[in-house]
């Protein structure tokens, strides 16, 4: 199944070509597609040079930094417009390994419509994470599955392979959050759409260059955009009882 990884990146000069290189080492025929956001650091250019010499990668540049959720919603789109069958999310920052790649591309060939690189299923892992980050994702995942019901043990991972029928499927231009909370939206997402979610545990690895994009603008998001889903969830489920 014709694959294309879409690597968002801002200010990721140094970590980038680890990425690339880790990831075509273990699925050397993977497509990629680095949608840069304008970084200063030159990053973007980086990306258009290595790809005048592989044919494999691919960059979308946007002439400002809108955030992680519009650089996917921006590759998911162009990943649809071409004839990829998957279409996987990947960290620019090495955090994301590319040795777990082919297993999240496996689950979908085996049937899954979503496969998420969990680290918090039996046999995923964490290395070098701060005690604040390791209680944040716990605390973040456990606040989602409470509120929301998503019965996703991962549900902020944002290593991902997506079947192509499932963006198809979802609706990407109703889709707004920007941060942190992408993720969460996109699990909600296919979710309610009925289709299958498979976790496969993953290793992340806390990024050695550069620097994190974690700030409290994005975790605020996260909790006014959870709370808001789960109320409407307990909504749609009030109206069911009262059909009935």
């Amino acid at each position: 199944m014709r694959t294309l990884v879409v690597i968002p990146t801002y200010n990721e000069i140094d970590s980038l070509p680890h990425t690339l290189e880790a990831l075509h080492q273990w699925v050397p025929d993977a497509d990629v597609l680095v949608v840069d956001d304008g970084s200063p650091d030159g990053t973007g250019q980086w990306a258009d040079a290595r790809a005048q010499e592989d044919p494999r990668v691919r960059v979308l540049h946007n002439p400002e930094k809108g955030g992680l959720g519009a650089a996917y919603l921006a590759g998911f789109r162009e990943a649809l417009a071409g004839d990829w069958e998957i279409i996987c999310e990947m960290d620019a920052d090495g955090s994301h390994r590319g040795r777990d790649l082919p297993q999240l591309l496996a689950a979908v060939r085996d049937g899954a419509d979503l496969a998420i690189g969990s680290r918090w299923v039996p046999g995923g892992a964490v290395v070098n994470w701060p005690r604040n980050r390791h209680l944040l994702s716990r605390g973040a995942n456990v606040y989602a599955n409470v509120l929301m019901g998503l019965g996703v043990n991962d549900a902020t991972a944002g290593f991902r392979a997506f079947r192509r029928t499932t963006l198809e499927a979802i609706h990407l231009d109703d889709v707004e959050s920007a941060g942190y909370c992408f993720q969460i939206d996109m699990t909600r997402r296919v979710k309610d759409a009925g289709l299958t979610i498979a976790e496969v545990p993953v290793t992340f690895v806390e990024r050695e260059l550069g620097e994190s994009k974690m700030n409290g603008d994005i975790i605020g998001e996260a909790l006014v955009r959870v709370v808001r889903w789960g109320a409407q969830r307990r909504a749609r489920q009030l109206r069911s009882l009262v059909s009935r």
